[in-house]
C-alpha cells in the first residue's frame, strides 16, 4: 500500500492572495492528483497546517480550496487522515478549537480528523499520528510517544536542532531523543526539507516566502510494506533570485524566459556599468512578473560595532542572521534569530492583499 504525505499547505496564506491560490491549484491539478491517479494511491495523510490563519479564513480561499482539493477527493474516491498543526488551532495552549473541525465538516466521509495521538494501521504498517503538542496535551502526548506500539510516527513537531529554513537552525524545541525508538519519523512544521537519523522534516510542498526561493519542494509517498519514502518534486515556483555581478558575467544575454508569473529579486554584488544594469532592469519589468525587488546596499543599517565585510546581502533572512552573528552581545543569538524570523514571517503575511 502506498500513502501520499502532505503537510504545511497553508490554505489562505499571504492574505488569501490569488497568486498563491493559483499556485496551489497548479500543484494539485498538474502534479499531485495526476501522480496519485497514475499510481493508484487512494489515501492521503496530512501532517498539519492545512489552513494558514489561526483566527479566521477568507471565504474566497475556502471556496477555491474546496474546488481544487476537497472536491477532488470526493470525485476521485480518495480519503485523507489529518492532524492539527499550530496554524490550525485558534488558541496556543489547546487544540480543542481548530479550523479543521469547524471547516471540513462537509467532507467527513472523505476526511478523518485525528484530534488526539492515535496509532493507525495502513496495510502492515502501524503509524502513530501526533497532532500539534501544546500545554493542554503535552503530558498525554509524551506518554503516547514513550509507550505506543508503532513503527512510524507522523506529526507536526517543533524539534530542537533542525532547520526552520535553510541556514537557520531551531533551538529551544522538544528534544528529538524521545523519537529515537521509532523506525521513521515524518514531520511537518518547518518548511525546508531536512533529515537527521530517523527524523525527516518533509518541508512545504509550495513556495510561500522569499526564504523558499531555490529550495526545492516535494510531496512524499510512503510505501507501507518496504517503508520507502519517495519525494515527488513540485516544479512550480514563485520566487526567483538573480545575483548581479557585471564584473563576471554579461547580463545583456541573460535568459529571462522563466520569469513570467514570478516574484523577482536582483541581489547586486557588483554594478560597474549603470547603463547595462538599467537596461537589464527594464527587460525584467517588461516581463509578466508579480513584483521586482532590487537589493543593493545595507550599509545604513550596519553600526560601527559590526564588521560589514562579513554581512551577507543574499536575502533578508540571511542579512538578519549574519548581522546578528557579527554583533557583539552576550545575549542568546539563536533566540534573537528565531524572534526576528517570526516577526519577518508575520510581516510578510500582511504584505500581499
Amino acid at each position: 500500500m502506498k500513502l501520499a504525505i502532505l503537510n504545511d499547505t497553508h490554505c489562505g496564506i499571504r492574505n488569501s492572495s490569488d497568486i498563491f491560490l493559483d499556485n496551489a491549484e497548479k500543484f494539485y491539478d498538474d502534479i499531485f492528483f495526476p501522480y496519485l491517479l497514475e499510481n493508484n494511491i487512494r489515501h492521503i495523510i496530512h501532517l498539519g497546517d492545512y489552513y494558514d490563519n489561526r483566527k479566521f479564513i477568507n471565504f474566497r480561499a475556502l471556496n477555491r480550496n474546496r474546488s481544487h482539493f476537497l472536491k477532488q477527493l470526493r470525485d476521485r474516491g480518495i480519503t485523507m487522515d489529518i492532524i492539527c498543526g499550530n496554524h490550525d488551532t485558534y488558541y496556543k495552549n489547546t487544540n480543542n478549537l481548530n479550523s479543521l473541525k469547524e471547516l471540513l465538516g462537509h467532507y467527513m466521509n472523505e476526511v478523518s480528523i485525528i484530534h488526539e495521538p492515535r496509532v493507525m494501521e495502513y496495510g502492515s504498517l502501524k503509524m502513530g499520528l501526533v497532532p500539534w503538542i501544546c500545554n493542554d496535551n503535552e503530558k498525554d502526548t509524551i506518554n503516547f510517544l514513550k509507550n505506543c506500539k508503532a513503527d512510524v510516527i507522523g506529526g507536526h513537531f517543533e524539534l530542537t536542532g533542525f532547520e526552520v529554513m535553510k541556514g537557520l537552525e531551531h533551538h529551544g524545541g522538544m528534544d528529538p531523543k524521545i523519537l529515537e525508538r521509532f523506525e521513521l519519523v515524518l514531520s511537518g512544521h518547518f518548511h525546508t526539507k531536512s533529515n537527521k537519523g530517523n527524523i525527516h522534516y518533509l518541508g512545504s510542498q509550495m513556495e510561500f516566502y522569499w526564504n523558499d526561493a531555490h529550495d526545492k519542494k516535494y510531496f512524499h509517498v510512503l510505501d507501507t510494506e518496504t517503508r520507502e519514502l519517495t519525494p515527488i518534486h513540485n516544479p512550480h515556483t514563485l520566487f526567483h533570485r538573480i545575483y548581479y555581478d557585471d564584473t563576471k558575467y554579461d547580463f545583456n544575454d541573460y535568459d529571462l524566459s522563466n520569469l513570467d508569473n514570478k516574484f523577482v529579486k536582483i541581489v547586486v554584488i557588483n554594478k560597474k556599468d549603470l547603463f547595462t544594469f538599467d537596461r537589464f532592469v527594464d527587460r525584467i519589468q517588461n516581463k509578466k512578473i508579480h513584483e521586482l525587488k532590487i537589493q543593493e546596499n545595507f550599509s545604513e543599517f550596519i553600526g560601527s560595532s559590526v564588521d560589514d565585510d562579513n554581512i551577507s546581502l543574499e536575502d533578508t533572512t540571511t542579512l538578519l542572521n549574519s548581522y546578528i552573528d557579527n554583533v557583539e552581545t552576550e545575549l542568546d543569538k539563536d533566540r534573537i534569530k528565531k524572534e526576528m524570523y517570526d516577526l519577518m514571517i508575520e510581516a510578510q503575511t500582511l504584505e500581499i492583499a
